[in-house]
């Protein structure tokens, strides 16, 4: 039996094949009458777009490439998880890279010779790159950035307002009486953008209460891992004025701190309430379970796909964008204590 054709579906919906053309490859100039009618046809006849063919004719490759630092942390995979479906959804093949935040490997990909026939677009989290970097990328190269680096007006960029994220989450602690937060996870070099907003929210937070920062409780941390969390959080103890809080800049160092908190016979959050940032799985499930920063992982998702594919579509000059996700901040047991969510 031979496979439906566009014109097959077409007739069945009582529409052109250039809507059913239209539906299938996602455009938005449908309305959704007639895309409920394309579907329900498509999905009668088991149509089967052939991608390949679609793909050479129109010099494409149907691959998009989505590049992360590392795809052992949960944050990323979670947010791989969401991208990935999104992406498949539209006629596309993914390539997930993990770059460990290597600055040659993430300017290597984003180079003309590198991308070749390989994939059609990127989505990327850099981790080594600096904003002058970017700049010296393939300029045909649809490229969405998550993460902290700003649009040069030339990519988009999609990612969470972070200095008012770290107010909230560190003005969350002060409002339960804290007064001698640690921050731990600053990064206070050209590519740690992201811990550097983290700590001008700290900062930010104790400036809007009229309490000075001390900055000997501003600890660096070379990754945002349960390591680095422990580490820091034994040596912020050995101190003869140890912290009575702590916000750390992801969830693994807060869970990491948790760790050593109770090792040290500690509670948490009674001696000491811990805030972490990005609202993995883990933190949730912990004991206690971890008050965090929760970006929208969907929505991040949803808005770095769709800007990326209109830019494959486009063929030509796009605007870069700002797009803000939105954060809410969930207070659970390692601020407010038992029954909390």
């Amino acid at each position: 039996m031979a496979e439906p054709t566009l014109r097959d579906v077409a007739l069945l919906a009582g529409v052109s094949p250039r809507t059913v053309s239209n539906v299938v490859n996602g455009y938005a100039q449908v309305s959704p009458q007639t895309r409920a009618k394309v579907e329900k046809a498509l999905e009668q006849l088991d149509y089967r777009p052939n991608v390949l063919a679609r793909n050479l004719a129109n010099g494409r490759s149907g691959q998009v490439a989505v590049v992360v630092p590392y795809l052992d942390t949960p944050y990323f995979a979670e947010l791989l998880q969401a991208i990935i479906p999104r992406v498949r959804a539209r006629g596309f093949n993914v390539l997930v890279d993990q770059t460990d935040g290597d600055r040659a490997h993430e300017a290597e990909l984003i180079r003309r010779k590198a991308r070749g026939f390989l994939y059609d677009g990127m989505i990327l989290s850099p981790l080594g790159l600096s904003q002058a970097d970017l700049a010296g990328r393939d300029p045909d190269l649809p490229l969405v950035i998550l993460g902290e680096r700003s649009s040069d007006g030339a990519f988009d960029h999609v990612g969470i307002d972070d200095v008012a994220a770290s107010c909230e989450a560190v003005t969350h602690l002060l409002s339960l009486g804290r007064r001698r937060i640690a921050a731990v996870g600053d990064q206070p070099y050209a590519t740690g953008e992201a811990a550097q907003r983290r700590t001008a929210g700290y900062r930010l937070a104790h400036e809007r209460a009229g309490l000075p920062v001390d900055e000997s409780l501003i600890v660096q941390t070379p990754r945002f891992n349960r390591v680095d969390g422990a580490t820091a959080m034994a040596r912020l103890l050995d101190r003869p004025d140890p912290p009575d809080a702590v916000f750390g800049y992801s969830d693994l160092v807060a869970l990491g701190a948790i760790r050593v908190l109770l090792e040290r016979g500690l509670r948490v959050p009674e001696d000491v309430a811990v805030v972490g940032y990005d609202d993995i799985e883990d933190g949730r499930y912990s004991t206690p379970s971890v008050s965090t920063i929760s970006p929208d992982k969907s929505t991040i998702a949803e808005a770095a796909v769709d800007r990326l594919l209109r830019r494959i579509e486009s063929r030509g000059p796009v605007t870069g964008e700002e797009f803000v996700v939105p954060w809410t901040l969930v207070a659970r047991e390692s601020t407010v204590g038992r029954g909390a969510p």
